[in-house]
């Protein structure tokens, strides 16, 4: 992570720029980047269910302001343009968006900044809510993931019922797959993930010998670290964002 003190020279580029996804569609993304020579690690955002936001372009920049090259792919892109609620809309009226594109859209995202001449080599990714699925089913299914962080990702475990022809596996069915170290952050009063469900995803974690960390916060529930909303837990949030960047420092 990077340091900043008072004498620092400090700068960033952030841009839309477009990446080859799933089956080579060729969509938009949000990157930033600090300047410098490098090198510097990598983190791919896998954006919520709200979608491709302010929210989480706020985020990539966050993480570029410490030191990352930071992407968030579009995920919603093949739904249309519009504003983000009315993607989302368009999104949630079609069932929702399909475990393959998020894969293949997330692992372009990887490669392309892999391919960066200051890319130090290393690529980890973070997503939260959905996102938080998708970052378990990449860390799973993705070629040459570093190291993930999964923010209260619901749906990781799936009931039979649950699985559709999008979404045909449920993540935690993955989980012998994992490819990196998984940091987990959760809230003991969200509903989806149940601590019940977090601790069944513990334990699949366990039986297969996986590095992993857990953490679950008192007093929090679902997007806790969403300051523009009613979710947001200050202390717990600011306590997160602590273990991530500790996280990231220590695999990227």
């Amino acid at each position: 992570m990077q340091r900043y003190t008072t004498d620092m020279y400090e700068g960033m580029l952030a841009e839309t720029v477009m990446v080859h996804g799933n089956n080579g569609d060729v969509i938009n993304a949000y990157f930033a980047r600090p300047l410098g020579r490098g090198p510097f690690p990598g983190v791919v955002l896998i954006h919520h269910a709200p979608g491709w936001d302010e929210l989480y372009k706020e985020f990539t920049r966050k993480f570029a302001y410490h030191g990352y090259l930071a992407i968030c792919p579009n995920l919603y892109f093949r739904f249309g343009h519009g504003s983000p609620e009315d993607v989302v809309t368009k999104v949630r009226s079609a069932g929702g968006v399909a475990d393959m594109d998020v894969i293949g859209d997330v692992q372009g995202s990887i490669d392309y900044l892999r391919a960066l001449p200051v890319c130090n080599g290393k690529v980890g990714v973070i997503g939260s809510c959905s996102g938080g699925r998708h970052t378990f089913l990449v860390a799973c299914r993705a070629k040459r993931v570093d190291a993930a962080v999964e923010l209260w990702g619901g749906r990781v475990v799936m009931s039979k019922e649950e699985l559709t022809p999008k979404t045909p596996v449920a993540p935690i069915d993955y989980t012998k797959d994992l490819s990196c170290p998984l940091l987990g952050l959760f809230g003991e009063e969200d509903k989806s993930p149940t601590p019940a469900q977090v601790a069944q995803h513990e334990e699949e974690l366990k039986k297969y010998g996986k590095k992993y960390e857990f953490h679950m916060y008192p007093k929090a529930g679902h997007g806790f670290f969403y300051y523009d909303r009613a979710a947001y837990r200050q202390e717990q949030a600011v306590d997160g964002w602590q273990k991530v960047f500790a996280f990231f420092e220590k695999y990227l």
